[in-house]
């Protein structure tokens, strides 16, 4: 029997993960004693593995696939496929960005005031890399963690940390002096295991699920009924994956709409559907989207 080996990453990207994968169909559980948490597919076999080594294990085959941030793709350099972008977090469904950080009352202005000088990351290939293609000549130390204290305690000049929204960088009395990398989840498999056919239709597979479930968390489905006269006017207002979807009902003079709409405009465009005749107006959340 065919058994897949998945990676999960272990820390703050494993709830996030393990929900997404609930949503896209799979059950993970995981357990306090050992990092093979269970799944509900007979076929796949699960490990919790650090996002910052996943590419490693996965480049090398001890895992066939794996979910890690592009950033540790390129501080590692492994040579894996990427089989798809999945935009969500530990926190939200938005990308994360390494930036350069200095103290509030720092006189650098861009990385080029960085010469001579001791940078702080946990993301040190990368940052040397960056630095040096651009002719910088900075010293790259690697940090442990509370990454952001080294500046303010005089450690380090600058250090290049992880943030979503930068407010915790702002809270501690910091400043960004620019963005090094957008990074996000990236699903990524073994490219040998890519050139087995049966592998490869596996791993397509719960991308496909992994994407379509992704996609349907930005998105809810309305649905309301609407007199004939006023049919046009409504449908007018609904933007759609593609046209919305008009049935007719018992009485043949109304009409049911149905259309998957962005859920940040449902504010404002179930008052406008409301005057523009619709009746019986429903919302309800989707799982997937194919």
């Amino acid at each position: 029997m065919l058994q897949l080996k998945l990676g999960i990453p272990k820390g703050s990207l494993e709830n996030a993960t393990i929900e997404l994968f609930a949503q896209a169909g799979w059950r993970i559980r995981p357990h306090s004693r050992n990092y093979y948490p269970e799944i509900d597919d007979p076929n796949i076999h699960c490990a919790l593995v650090r996002a910052q080594e996943m590419a490693r294990y996965v480049e090398r085959g001890t895992l066939d696939l794996g979910l890690t941030g592009l950033d540790w793709i390129l501080e590692t350099n492994a040579q894996v496929e990427q089989i798809c972008t999945l935009t969500y977090s530990k926190a939200s469904n938005r990308p994360s960005r390494w930036v350069l950080v200095v103290p509030q009352d720092s006189p650098v202005r861009s990385a080029q005031d960085l010469a001579g000088k001791k940078i702080a990351t946990e993301l040190v290939g990368f940052t040397s890399r960056y630095l040096a293609e651009r002719g910088i000549d900075a010293e790259v130390e690697f940090s442990w963690g509370a990454t952001e204290a080294k500046v303010v305690e005089g450690l380090a000049d600058a250090v290049v940390e992880i943030t979503e929204t930068g407010s915790t960088i702002r809270a501690h009395g910091l400043r960004i002096v620019e963005d090094l990398l957008i990074t996000d989840t990236r699903l990524i498999a073994n490219p040998e295991a890519m050139q087995d056919p049966q592998r490869r239709a596996r791993i397509e597979q719960i991308a496909l699920m992994l994407q379509a479930a992704l996609d349907a968390r930005n998105k809810v489905a309305l649905k309301c009924n609407v007199a004939a006269d006023n049919l046009d006017a409504v449908v007018d207002l609904l933007p759609g994956l593609h046209a919305p979807t008009v049935s007719h009902l018992y009485d043949r003079r109304w009409l049911a709409v149905e259309s998957v709409v962005d859920a940040g405009a449902v504010r404002e465009l179930i008052p406008r559907l409301r005057a523009a005749g619709a009746e019986g107006i429903l919302e309800y959340e989707l799982r997937k989207i194919v």
